[in-house]
């Protein structure tokens, strides 16, 4: 049954994924509308997609602009990575603020990121999937970021690998809020 945790930073949500494992292997389910809708997520599903990354890659943070914004699903079905969202929301109390998780192919969690919120994360194992299920279309002129390291967040790393642009975007306490 799928489980849902609130944190810091409402509406975001851990969400722990149905998991079932037998002599063939492993089934979990990802998506349910209805138990979301329950849950007062109302997630209309418009793109999917998957990143496959090596130990030590960061990427983020990520989001797009009005009218093009989006909430996302993430999970990781393979591999570990370190899941991180940002509130952009500036009517927010929780503006500027972080939440960092593991999502695994082992813990089955997954992170409910609402519109208006920054994504990233950092790969924890080689060749770690993260899937994300998102509620609009890539619009290119619309796809912004944060620079991963000026919200306060100790990735833990001394060399990350990163694209240029990723490391192109501006700094947190630059940026002006669409949202």
């Amino acid at each position: 049954m799928f489980q849902f945790t609130d944190i810091a930073l409402p509406p975001a949500q851990l969400i722990t994924l149905p998991s079932f494992d037998d002599a063939r292997g492993n089934f979990t389910k990802t998506f349910h509308d209805t138990l979301l809708k329950e849950k007062d997520i109302h997630f209309c599903l418009k793109e999917s997609y998957f990143s496959i990354s090596k130990k030590d890659v960061i990427r983020g943070m990520h989001f797009q602009t009005p009218p093009h914004q989006h909430a996302k699903i993430v999970f990781c079905p393979k591999g570990a990575i370190l899941d991180v969202i940002i509130d952009l929301r500036k009517a927010s109390s929780t503006y500027g603020s972080y939440a960092a998780t593991v999502l695994s192919e082992t813990n089955h969690l997954a992170y409910y990121i609402p519109e208006g919120f920054a994504h990233g994360f950092k790969a924890l194992t080689d060749d770690a999937i993260t899937y994300y299920l998102v509620s609009s279309e890539y619009s290119k002129e619309h796809d912004c970021g944060i620079l991963y390291n000026s919200f306060g967040l100790d990735w833990e790393l001394k060399n990350p690998i990163l694209s240029e642009r990723d490391l192109s975007f501006s700094p947190l306490a630059d940026f002006v809020s669409p949202f």
